[in-house]
């Protein structure tokens, strides 16, 4: 009878909680065998040696080519370094530079105020569950998995001047591709058509993540659908809208397909993108002062990256 209300004092007090220490995560690593190890390695090491050597490595080159007269041509021993020349003879002598410039900020405005709020009124629709949904989601997002060529493409059918559907309908005779003043506009065209869809996947994704409580709170409170889309569901989706903006100025900069398909990128569709690729592997040859040019491609384009991880990281802690 004397050892009863030790074992019931035994049975009372609960078993001690796990703790988890700052060490545990390396105990719990030198617990594994040798081949999970080796596992575990190659599965950091084998995506950072391809990222180091596809993006890193050719972007670095790319600056310190940027310094250079290198033509492509000879030994890279016969490289002269002439500083900042190229980032100078690019702003002050090389006549397309500007327009590419302008053509560049016009796609990303009309991508920005035009086809990405287009894109997130189609989603809103989408959210609402109406019949043929799955179909219509299925429509829109289907030239996002085209090729920005392909793209190209089947709009010559639609803009071609004597056999196209446009000027069919229309019954004039627009060199829609070829006329200096309006092939700017056209290619945006089809290249809003193909951002649309991707902008309505990525805030479809984000509408089905928003707690329904709030809109019923917000519908509770007296708000209209209006209202509590842009005062409730909206600020809710920020990270998205991040995300949104990010890759609209990447697709501004990098937009290149359609107007190289189209026309090699000139007579009216200078982009940053297709000089380039004209002076890099077209007949100028110019390696370095190609460079320069991806060199400020490349700035612009970290400056809204590294704003999104900032964000991102923020929203992390």
């Amino acid at each position: 009878m004397s050892d009863l209300p030790l074992i019931q004092a035994d049975r009372a007090v609960p078993p001690p909680a796990a703790t988890t220490t700052p060490g545990g995560r390396g105990r719990r690593l030198r617990h594994l065998s040798r081949t999970d190890r080796v596992v575990i390695t190659l599965m950091v090491l084998v995506p950072l040696l391809l990222v180091t050597a596809l993006v890193w490595l050719p972007a670095l080159a790319t600056v310190l080519l940027s310094t250079t007269d290198w033509d492509g041509i000879g030994p890279l021993s016969d490289i002269d370094f002439v500083g900042d020349r190229n980032y100078h003879d690019v702003v002050t002598i090389y006549p397309p530079f500007v327009p590419a410039v302008q053509h560049n900020l016009l796609w990303l405005a009309v991508l920005f105020l035009v086809a990405t709020p287009f894109g997130m009124f189609l989603a809103v629709l989408l959210d609402k569950e109406l019949r043929g949904s799955r179909f219509y989601q299925t429509a829109l997002y289907l030239p996002v998995v085209l090729s920005l060529a392909l793209i190209g493409f089947v709009w010559q059918l639609i803009y071609s001047r004597d056999q196209g559907l446009l000027n069919a309908v229309l019954g004039g005779n627009t060199d829609w591709y070829g006329d200096p003043s309006v092939n700017i506009w056209a290619v945006m065209v089809a290249a809003g058509w193909r951002h649309v869809g991707y902008i309505m996947l990525l805030y479809l994704a984000g509408l089905k993540g928003v707690d329904p409580s709030l809109r019923e709170a917000a519908a509770v409170d007296g708000a209209s659908e209006a209202k509590s889309f842009f005062r409730v569901v909206l600020p809710v989706m920020r990270p998205i809208n991040i995300i949104v903006l990010v890759v609209t100025v990447i697709e501004s900069l990098r937009a290149f397909d359609l107007v190289w398909v189209v026309n090699k990128g000139r007579n009216g569709l200078e982009l940053l993108s297709a000089l380039v690729t004209q002076n890099v592997v077209g007949e100028a040859s110019r390696i370095g002062f190609g460079s320069a040019l991806a060199t400020i491609m490349l700035v612009v384009s970290l400056v809204f990256i590294t704003i999104y991880l900032a964000t991102v990281m923020r929203e992390d802690r």
